[in-house]
């Protein structure tokens, strides 16, 4: 063979791994789509630079109505999806965008990313006047007089409360044996005061019986209060009738009293009242009702004063992917508390691994 020949195929034999090696670079760096299990393509991701975070390209869709492969192409996540199909199964509808926020798997970066892309449809949207907007979750339905002691919650779903909010305001009712002021309408948690404020001249409360007078019995200082029944907290120097049945109430939602200063979150007592009372009552903490964080339901959480919305969604996201915590700092750790929510709610958790 000649030299010139021999050159060129050794120049060929170089030149082919070459080629190879780029055909192969360019095979890998080329995006590919890649495909959900129902054989269509799976959204694709942008990332935000300025936030660090991976948002979808979302479109809108009716959480009443969208089946599992629309919710997909609109870009809500799998097991969200997944949720607001069992959300459906379980015989609920989405009233308001908000009830969006309470499926299982939501967390607050989620729905305030998918929010803007929700739409009520007319069939379960709460309905308002011609002509008029709403201006946030408290529609402007036309209301009728009617008593807060007789209606349920689709009624109260129907007039701008959310689900959560109506079951709050019945729960309530039913545990002080109804609302007789207006006063006592506004302290339930569920209810905020531009909410009052709307539906206070349609409200109709029952006449109210004149308030009994309570007997000053014998009692032996100091007082438990956590025990001490109406009778006993009103003979109390610096405690009223009015202050006996908030601390009572009070008492009852949160499971007791871990400490004596819990008091001074009651509109009716005053620090100077306080400064009264203070040195005739103790509580005993063997007394206090403790939530089985583990296990227990949405509706047991729900209706302590110290979990919000926001802790409660937290609480059931993170316990169904670990399935519980065994000390308030793991909470703390998993950002369901800060460390100011954990010290305030801590008296009240059990961490017990078997439900009672």
């Amino acid at each position: 063979m000649m030299p010139e020949n021999r050159e060129k195929l050794r120049g060929v034999v170089w030149l082919i791994p070459l080629l190879l090696i780029v055909v192969l670079l360019f095979i890998v760096a080329r995006p590919h789509d890649s495909y959900d299990y129902d054989g269509t393509p799976q959204q694709q991701y942008t990332h935000d630079t300025t936030s660090d975070t991976l948002e979808r390209k979302l479109h809108p869709f009716d959480p009443n109505i969208a089946d599992y492969r629309t919710m997909i192409e609109a870009g809500v996540e799998r097991r969200i999806a997944v949720g607001i199909i069992r959300w459906r199964e379980a015989g609920k509808v989405f009233r308001v965008k908000e009830d969006v926020a309470l499926c299982y798997g939501m967390t607050d970066s989620m729905y305030f990313a998918l929010e803007p892309y929700i739409n009520i449809g007319d069939k379960y949207r709460i309905k308002t006047p011609a002509n008029t907007e709403p201006t946030s979750h408290i529609d402007t339905t036309i209301l009728l007089p009617f008593s807060l002691d007789s209606v349920g919650t689709a009624y109260l779903r129907a007039i701008g409360f959310t689900s959560r909010q109506a079951d709050l305001v019945i729960r309530y009712r039913d545990m002080i044996g109804g609302y007789r002021t207006m006063e006592e309408f506004a302290e339930c948690y569920a209810v905020d005061s531009a909410m009052a404020a709307r539906l206070e001249p349609y409200i109709i409360f029952p006449e109210r019986p004149a308030e009994p007078t309570y007997a000053r019995p014998k009692i032996t200082l100091p007082v438990d209060i956590n025990s001490a029944d109406s009778a006993t907290l009103v003979s109390l120097r610096g405690i009223g009738s009015k202050s006996v049945v908030h601390i009572l109430r009070y008492r009852e939602l949160l499971g007791g009293y871990h400490s004596a200063e819990q008091l001074l979150e009651l509109a009716t007592v005053t620090e100077d009242n306080f400064q009264l009372f203070s040195s005739q009552i103790y509580c005993d903490s063997a007394e206090i009702k403790k939530i089985c964080i583990n296990f227990a339901s949405p509706k047991e959480l729900e209706v302590h004063p110290y979990l919000s919305n926001r802790m409660l969604r937290r609480i059931i996201n993170h316990r169904e992917l670990k399935g519980g915590w065994s000390t308030v700092e793991e909470m703390i750790e998993d950002d369901i508390f800060s460390e100011e929510e954990a010290a305030r709610i801590a008296p009240y958790l059990d961490f017990g691994t078997h439900p009672e």
